[in-house]
């Protein structure tokens, strides 16, 4: 009998110059429809499909570049923490369920303590539907990079 896929977690931390609150507030807002503008390389389009930017049950589409290809993702946001900057994402469609059985990503930005600036903490849970697929190092290194990339266009912490 082979053995059940179980469910595995990748987690990557990143260190910003904007304030928790400045990156927080582009995750959960219209604003993050300009990350296509911060990481054209990476993103090509963002749009809310239904519902409201930052508002659990929204659905947002996603065409970004992943290992030199093009491809797309809808995402449901299931939970938003404001006093806690912290949104979760269940991807519902797209190239990554090709693959997985169960995607889901929680982003949650902390301020630095003694200094200026954050920490984006990244965790994606899934669930691959065979042990064949690889675990997903280069979809966390991609999150690492936008997160980089959206910083850099936020106005930095004092």
């Amino acid at each position: 009998m082979a053995n059940p896929i179980q469910k595995s977690k990748l987690e990557a931390d990143v260190e910003i110059q904007a304030s928790a609150e400045q990156f927080y507030h582009m995750l959960v807002s219209y604003k993050l429809k300009h990350v296509q503008h911060t990481c054209s390389d990476k993103v090509q389009g963002c749009d809310l499909q239904q519902g409201e930017w930052g508002q659990v049950g929204s659905i947002i589409n996603w065409s970004y570049v992943h290992d030199g290809k093009s491809k797309v993702a809808k995402e449901v946001i299931e939970a938003v923490e404001p006093d806690k900057n912290l949104i979760t994402v269940r991807v519902l469609e797209g190239d990554l369920m090709e693959e997985f059985k169960s995607f889901l990503m929680t982003i949650q930005v902390s301020s630095k303590s003694g200094g200026s600036g954050a920490v984006v903490h990244f965790t994606m849970e899934y669930e691959k539907l065979h042990d064949g697929i690889s675990h997903p190092e280069s979809v966390l290194q991609l999150l690492v990079d936008l997160s980089k990339g959206m910083d850099a266009h936020l106005p930095q912490a004092n």
